[in-house]
């Protein structure tokens, strides 16, 4: 795409983005006279000619000037141009012809055919090598896909929830002036969905013309942060407080999970820190994530009598350095 120089299509038929169908048609016609090949004068009427059909092309067909359009009226003739990312030739009409005038046609008339003559690679960018055959109907285009975020909480991308979307596209109105038509889609997503996953909704974009396709939706999953549990992939991470005696001596604790609390065996001599695993019991999934349940030890404060009394017996019974080496 290097190179390649951005084409005002309104300003190579002298008409407003305003201008309207007719407008744009007559404009087309008063050209065609002049710059007809057969029949001009002008040096340069050749490529004139050809830049008129391929500015009328787009600007006659609803679909291709709103496609047009959405590149908004920033972009001056001349200036070097890349389409937008994310722009594909769906966006107007699946592939376009490569037209030109047959010599002895009549400019602009009802009766005009056209050759195999290929229009510029800025036509092509936008709306592909080949969209309709010459003498022939234009081809059913497919509904462009549509994309959007979708946030969630945890316990939504555990179990699945439902959304309503509004979704936007451009229509070309009457006038030639391009809208935003709002459609609202409920979707449904699916249990165990992880952090950037994009889930395919086919058919749920934009309707089709013609007999083509539907498009697709896209949702991107954004999960957001919890305060419990801390997320990676499929596996989740909780942290657990638990007694000195629980750590020693090992115990039967309840621990929560996303599906609700479960029983977990701490084994004697566990250290603050240390991780146990819960098979199975993160998002779910092919194969269901794990749940990672972090140890931490609480000591009971000295505040009391009684309490500093324990701690004092402890330091004189127990033979414990845990600066040791």
């Amino acid at each position: 795409m290097c190179g390649m120089e951005f084409r005002d299509y309104y300003k190579v038929l002298g008409v407003e983005r305003s201008a309207t169908a007719d407008q744009i048609k007559t404009a087309y016609r008063r050209l065609a006279r002049k710059y007809h090949p057969d029949v001009s004068k002008e040096k340069d009427a050749e490529a004139r000619f050809k830049e008129m059909q391929e500015a009328y092309e787009v600007l006659k067909d609803p679909e291709k000037r709103a496609a047009y359009n959405e590149l908004g009226s920033d972009w001056k003739n001349g200036q070097q141009f890349r389409p937008p990312p994310g722009w594909d030739a769906a966006h107007a009409q699946a592939g376009y012809a490569r037209r030109g005038r047959a010599r002895g046609a009549p400019a602009g008339g009802a009766g005009e055919t056209f050759t195999d003559e290929q229009f510029s690679d800025f036509f092509s960018s936008l709306f592909g090598a080949e969209a309709r055959h010459a003498g022939g109907a234009p081809r059913a285009r497919a509904g462009r896909d549509h994309h959007a975020r979708v946030e969630l909480d945890l316990p939504e991308a555990f179990r699945g929830t439902t959304r309503t979307l509004e979704l936007r596209h451009p229509e070309l109105k009457p006038d030639g002036t391009t809208e935003l038509r709002a459609r609202t889609v409920r979707v449904n997503i699916p249990v165990g969905v992880t952090e950037g996953q994009l889930v395919r909704l086919a058919g749920q974009g934009e309707p089709a013309a013609g007999q083509g396709a539907a498009g697709d939706l896209y949702l991107e999953v954004h999960i957001q942060p919890d305060a419990q549990y801390q997320l990676d992939g499929r596996d989740v991470t909780v942290s657990f407080a638990i007694a000195p005696w629980e750590a020693a001596l090992g115990a039967a604790v309840t621990v929560p999970t996303l599906g609700g609390p479960v029983q977990m065996q701490i084994p004697a001599g566990a250290q603050s820190g240390q991780k146990l695993r819960l098979r199975g019991r993160g998002l779910p999934g092919q194969p269901a994530g794990d749940q990672y349940v972090q140890l931490k030890v609480l000591l009971p404060p000295a505040d009391s009598p009684q309490a500093k009394a324990l701690y004092e017996e402890m330091r004189a019974k127990l033979n414990f350095n845990p600066r040791a080496t």
